[in-house]
């Protein structure tokens, strides 16, 4: 396939219209290469230069990822962004970033793939953020105790789970909002949930979710989000025949 017919594909996939007006990323395809044609696609969460060499020697011709080097307005190309700019284009390695299409995706997106690690069932949208659900709410078909919630979101690499576990003994209803989204608990307490699910902690969120008796999880930022690239990968090379591989690259955070 041609680098063109694989962004158009993404493109659709990912419907990035849907988010454009609320994403600092600059989703699609941020870095073109002088080949069009590509035959292997390596996926990995961020954009860094351990990335793109692991990629290299796999021999991608594209990488897709999750943070992309693009975000807001205009960048100087200095310092280590200059490095990265100038390895892809002297590697010819194209760039394809998919920032909140990857997390609001009801098959493929990031708070989905959680929902499937935990046996959620009867989901809904839930974590409005200007206008747009990013994530999913669920139910347990029975209750469990949240050292088995916390249990079931354990990463391959054990990265650490931690928890504010102020909510009821059983839990049978969690939200979800992957990444750094610990705002999410409010939302969640206020529709009665028994527990949150974001990456990152923040410290505001102690005593709202401590007066409010609802459990917050923090299963890491990039463990959390970890799950969009690879279900991508999956789909990408089920419908096009494509080469995929994901670079599994934690920090742990």
């Amino acid at each position: 396939m041609t680098l063109i017919e694989i962004e158009r594909w993404l493109d659709d996939c990912l419907d990035l219209a849907a988010t454009a007006s609320l994403d600092a990323s600059l989703n699609g395809l941020q870095v073109a290469r002088r080949t069009t044609d590509v035959s292997k696609v390596a996926f990995a969460v961020d954009a860094a230069m351990e990335s793109f060499r692991r990629a290299v020697e796999w021999g991608a011709q594209l990488l897709v990822v999750h943070h992309g080097i693009l975000w807001g307005g205009q960048q100087r190309i200095t310092g280590n962004h200059y490095d990265r700019v100038r390895f892809l284009v002297e590697q010819d390695l194209a760039l394809y970033a998919a920032h909140l299409p990857l997390d609001v995706h009801p098959e493929v997106g990031n708070n989905a793939g959680i929902a499937r690690q935990l046996g959620l069932v009867d989901l809904e949208p839930f974590g409005m953020y200007r206008g747009v659900a990013l994530g999913w709410k669920g139910i347990f078909a029975d209750g469990l105790p949240l050292d088995e919630v916390v249990s079931r979101l354990a990463g391959r690499q054990g990265e650490p789970v931690r928890t504010l576990p102020f909510g009821p003994p059983l839990v049978k209803s969690i939200g979800i909002i992957s990444g750094d989204a610990p705002w999410g608990a409010a939302q969640a307490a206020a529709e009665g949930l028994d527990a949150f699910v974001t990456g990152e902690p923040a410290h505001e969120i102690y005593h709202h979710c401590l007066e409010q008796h609802i459990h917050a999880i923090f299963a890491g930022h990039y463990h959390s989000e970890s799950h969009g690239v690879q279900s991508l990968a999956g789909r990408l090379a089920r419908e096009t025949g494509l080469g995929t591989t994901y670079l599994d690259i934690p920090t742990g955070l």
